[in-house]
């Protein structure tokens, strides 16, 4: 490792004593040359040199004299590498105005030439300015100019900056797709290049990139790509940061034992190397995870701890994400007032975020874009105007002091003028304060109404919880006990007892289903559900739940069709499975003796229609209306089955939740159909 760290050592030193040997060498030949255009050339080269070794000062001074050298020669191709050297220094030194101004020059003089190759340089340098500056739009155009030029002639060096510059531009107006596709070409051309640092991070742009479009597993692919290429010494706080977010991908399709695997390694790596900003990452997610499984006591140890990093952290995403992590956590401990301050801090940060991530377009944007499209002949007659003024300085100095005498005039007129609008500022500024503060009041006012509400909703939703458990559910249990009573006093015989198992059975599953029925709704109404679509076969699902109910259609005597067929929708399976259950119940509920119940499945318009039908009591007009709402509207099965009248409700939520609709046609004494339309693959929701 020493010998490795001293040939490193050895390399640098020669590096740099390669470039001071060309820099004396240069500087001495430049010495002894005549005043012609090889003087201008060697000169170049010099300041390219110079350039490369960061002595900004040295190379603007042989910027001066191979400027005026090259006027003076009319050696316009040059003047314009002069120019473009000396924009290239004020561009490092964000200096923009200059930087352009030089841009500019050096343009013009490409043109004179037709030098497309020099024009689409400068434009590239132009647009990763105006990208720079915040100016997106101009930064893409000239960034796209300068292309094709550079595709024709397989510059890889200028194509790796322009193809950079063009993705940065694409991600900062959300463009994401776009912005995939430049990262991609430049990851391409950089590994000819053998760019190390820019295939690290191009690499990780794209998985970033691949998260936000939520395709996780390639996002997963190309972190994963960048952990193997690390160095393990330099990339230290790379790879901290990389860690937790494959962990989190994995996170986002429920992959527990991997998420944690690599979370738990970002959180020990992160604090190995005291790297706050990954132990924030890692604790969050970790924190998820637990929320999400159930282990609520560890999910907020992890989560408050997250807290008091987020809080001193520069990365305002991730405390975004706590407050949510928070808000989740204290609404899962009936804590709605911590959880409603928590909602407020969300919203307050989440507002904030917007505002900045908002491109700052510069105000002397037009001037500048006027400036690069106005080179027309008028503009090269300046130029020479330019050259031939230099030989009158008598003339010069003659306008100078004109101007001078203008600049005065305009500056006392400017005054005059900001006197006047101050005094008129000074007038409108308590108006204006009293604007704003009465803006900030309404804001605050309809927030405090929001989260009212919010709390009204949760407070009739447990109520509602409350009678239902109250009513429904205690009557089957005691029954069910009334029963067991009996038989433990000896009041019936085993004899009697086993006539009434049928009915106990009944009772049992009434309560049972009310309890599914009463667990699903009750879930729905106070956290929001959040479907997991795949790819299944609805004919299992039909087939696993006709299952359930062999024995009450046989007890009914009930004939149960299958017309069911192969064929995949894209869903939310698990939430498909509770409507499809609630559906089959149903029909045998209001089925009668002898009653026939269909199962069917058919493909229309792209999307899959599935069909529960009965041929039992059916539902009249008026109570039709009455379904599907939450309302707790039920009826009486045909064996005096009892109902929670959350059933459909929850069917209806389901379906909608997984961009599908749920309807019914049914007539009185004839029968009913309920019909389910999903889609059947992720470009048809």
């Amino acid at each position: 490792m020493k010998q490795l760290m001293t040939l490193a050592a050895f390399f640098s030193a020669l590096i740099c004593y390669s470039q001071t040997s060309e820099i004396d060498s240069l500087a001495l030949q430049l010495a002894y040359q005549k005043q012609d255009t090889a003087k201008v050339e060697t000169s170049l080269r010099l300041i390219k040199a110079l350039y490369k070794a960061n002595d900004y000062k040295k190379a603007l001074m042989y910027i001066d004299e191979t400027e005026r050298l090259a006027k003076s020669l009319k050696f316009i191709r040059g003047n314009a590498e002069a120019n473009y050297y000396k924009a290239l220094i004020y561009t490092d030194r964000n200096d923009y105005f200059n930087a352009i101004d030089n841009y500019t020059k050096s343009k013009r003089l490409y043109r004179q030439l037709n030098d497309t190759l020099g024009i689409a340089k400068i434009s590239n340098s132009i647009g990763l300015i105006e990208i720079k500056r915040g100016n997106y739009v101009a930064g893409l155009e000239n960034s796209l100019s300068a292309i094709k030029i550079f595709e024709d002639k397989n510059l890889r060096e200028d194509l790796s900056s322009a193809y950079n510059n063009l993705a940065e531009a694409y991600y900062n107006t959300n463009q994401i797709d776009k912005a995939l596709e430049f990262n991609i070409k430049a990851l391409n051309v950089r590994e000819t290049l053998k760019d190390s640092s820019g295939i690290k991070n191009s690499t990780k742009n794209i998985a970033l990139l691949y998260s936000m479009r939520k395709e996780h597993r390639r996002a997963i692919e190309y972190y994963e790509n960048v952990l193997r290429i690390l160095n393990p010494k330099t990339d230290q706080k790379l790879r901290g940061d990389i860690l937790p977010r494959i962990g989190n991908e994995y996170l986002q399709f429920k992959d527990y034992d991997k998420a944690i695997e690599y979370l738990s390694e970002g959180l020990e790596y992160n604090r190995s190397i005291n790297n706050k900003e990954g132990i924030l990452q890692a604790l969050n997610s970790i924190g998820q995870l637990n929320l999400d499984k159930g282990n609520y006591k560890l999910a907020e140890l992890q989560i408050y701890e997250a807290q008091s990093l987020a809080k001193n952290a520069t990365d305002k995403k991730e405390l975004l994400k706590n407050y949510r992590l928070l808000m989740k956590l204290d609404s899962t401990k009936n804590n709605f007032q911590s959880a409603f301050k928590w909602q407020r801090e969300y919203f307050d940060l989440k507002n904030e975020l917007e505002k900045q991530e908002q491109p700052k377009l510069p105000v002397n944007t037009d001037i500048i874009k006027d400036d690069l499209s106005n080179a027309d002949d008028d503009e090269l007659l300046g130029l020479e105007d330019q050259e031939k003024n230099l030989q009158s300085e008598n003339q010069i100095k003659k306008l100078k002091a004109i101007s001078y005498i203008l600049v005065a005039a305009f500056i006392t007129v400017l005054t005059i003028l900001l006197l006047i609008y101050l005094k008129r500022k000074n007038s409108l500024k308590y108006t204006q304060e009293l604007e704003e503060k009465n803006e900030q009041i309404q804001i605050q006012n309809e927030a405090i109404l929001e989260q009212t509400h919010h709390l009204e909703e949760i407070n009739k939703v447990k109520d509602r919880l409350f009678s239902i458990v109250s009513h429904d559910l205690k009557d089957s249990i005691s029954s069910i006990k009334g029963f067991l009573d009996l038989l433990k006093e000896d009041s019936i015989s085993k004899e009697e007892f086993n006539e009434l198992i049928p009915e106990l059975s009944e009772n049992a599953n009434n309560a049972s289903l009310l309890l599914y029925n009463l667990l699903n709704w009750s879930k729905s109404q106070m956290q929001n559900l959040e479907p997991s679509p795949e790819l299944f076969n609805i004919q299992e699902v039909f087939h696993n739940k006709m299952s359930l109910v062999e024995q009450k259609v046989e007890q009914k005597r009930i004939v149960l069709i299958d017309e069911s067929q192969r064929d995949f929708v894209y869903a939310d399976k698990s939430m498909i499975e509770i409507v499809i259950q609630n559906l089959i119940t149903n029909a045998v509920k209001f089925s009668r003796v002898g009653d026939i119940i269909t199962i069917s499945n058919r493909t229309q318009n792209g999307n899959a229609i599935l069909c529960v039908e009965d041929t039992g009591v059916g539902i009249s007009k008026e109570n039709l209306s009455k379904l599907f709402k939450n309302n707790n509207f039920t009826t009486i099965g045909t064996k005096n089955e009892k109902g929670t009248g959350l059933g459909l409700t929850i069917c209806k939520e389901l379906v909608e939740l997984n961009k599908g609709r749920i309807w019914v046609e049914s007539t009185q004494n004839v029968g009913s159909k309920f019909f389910i339309e999903l889609p059947k693959s992720k470009t048809s929701e």
